[in-house]
């Protein structure tokens, strides 16, 4: 005889329990939901700041050629956020088409391809100006979103996480090079045409201008940080980036065990190279010195060098502390400014 299991009436099924299964929610439902609205919120809070650029140059045969990226306009008075290299050779003009159907004229205020960073103005008073993050408050993991145009597809929007932080992206402008410190690795999807374009936290504050794509599921963004910030106020002001220069290179090293204990820190900067004829070789600084703090600022990798190298210091000694030959050396170096 087949036995029956009596249910009370608390244990007997809802109606939640007698759907079909695809109506049923998923456990990560509300997690989806928020993850969705987060990423909609950003495209309709900066949407409308982020427009279509496209630019024309004139080729060294003399021909004219066409190109296109993304710009982020900056404030309600017409400037605009871009890509260097997505302006490089351009006649300093081209359009703007933002999401509002408009198509505006721009022309380049300034471009500084050692930060990949320029300074456009669109003929317009009346721009939806995006709201500026800090990149340094980032975390790994975190969510980010894309705006731009890809392969001319505007105001087209992915969403990732920051993948990484801290990567290094050399640039070059002429026989100058330089390493845009901090850039920010992102999973979410960028193309041809991205360049240029926000990538925005959760809140839309844009934290990074989108620079390359360095393979699938590989984008790198300049931050928005107090270098930047420094960087793009310069091109506002001067159309132009003025930095220090003193003539070497160089990479990070591991400072003798003696020398970490004395200093406190663990790394320095070899000296591979002196450049003839520069302040470097003109303070006497050899190839094999291990430069340890420059002005009282500490120095563990190029980076650091960089980030003290401003216009500031031009023209003006800067004392270095510096390793040689197990011997602690205190040297005057009078920077000069950077040749375009």
């Amino acid at each position: 005889m087949a036995s029956l299991r009596l249910i009370d009436s608390e244990s007997a099924p809802g109606p939640a329990d007698l759907r079909e299964p695809s109506e049923r929610r998923l456990p990560d439902a509300d997690a989806f939901d928020a993850y969705s609205r987060t990423v909609s919120g950003v495209a309709e809070r900066l949407g409308p700041s982020v427009a279509h650029l496209s630019v024309s140059r004139r080729t060294p045969r003399g021909r004219r050629a066409s190109g296109a990226g993304s710009g982020v306009a900056i404030s309600s008075d017409g400037y605009m956020l871009s890509a260097a290299h997505v302006v490089a050779g351009s006649e300093a003009r081209g359009s703007a088409s933002f999401p509002d159907g408009r198509e505006l004229g721009f022309e380049l205020i300034g471009a500084d391809s050692l930060s990949d960073l320029a300074v456009l103005r669109a003929e317009a008073g009346d721009l939806v100006a995006a709201t500026l993050g800090d990149a340094e408050d980032l975390r790994v993991g975190q969510l980010v979103v894309a705006i731009g145009s890809p392969n001319g597809f505007s105001g087209s929007i992915t969403a990732g996480v920051v993948s990484a932080l801290g990567r290094s992206l050399p640039t070059r402008s002429r026989s100058a090079t330089r390493l845009v410190e901090n850039v920010i690795q992102t999973d979410a999807a960028l193309n041809p045409g991205n360049s240029g374009g926000a990538l925005a936290d959760g809140l839309a504050r844009v934290v990074g201008i989108n620079t390359a794509v360095a393979g699938v599921g590989l984008g790198l963004a300049v931050p928005i940080n107090a270098t930047t910030r420094r960087i793009v106020s310069e091109l506002i002001g001067d159309g132009r980036v003025r930095r220090a220069y003193i003539g070497v290179a160089g990479g990070s090293r591991p400072l003798p065990p003696r020398l970490a204990v004395e200093l406190g820190r663990d790394r320095g900067i070899e000296i591979v190279e002196v450049v003839e004829d520069s302040p470097a070789a003109d303070a006497g600084l050899r190839a094999g010195d291990l430069l340890v703090e420059v002005d009282g600022e500490p120095l563990r990798d190029v980076g650091d060098l960089q980030r003290v190298m401003v216009s500031e210091r031009i023209g003006h000694e800067l004392p270095v502390r510096l390793d040689r030959s197990g011997r602690l050396l205190r040297i005057g170096v009078v920077p000069r400014e950077l040749a375009d």
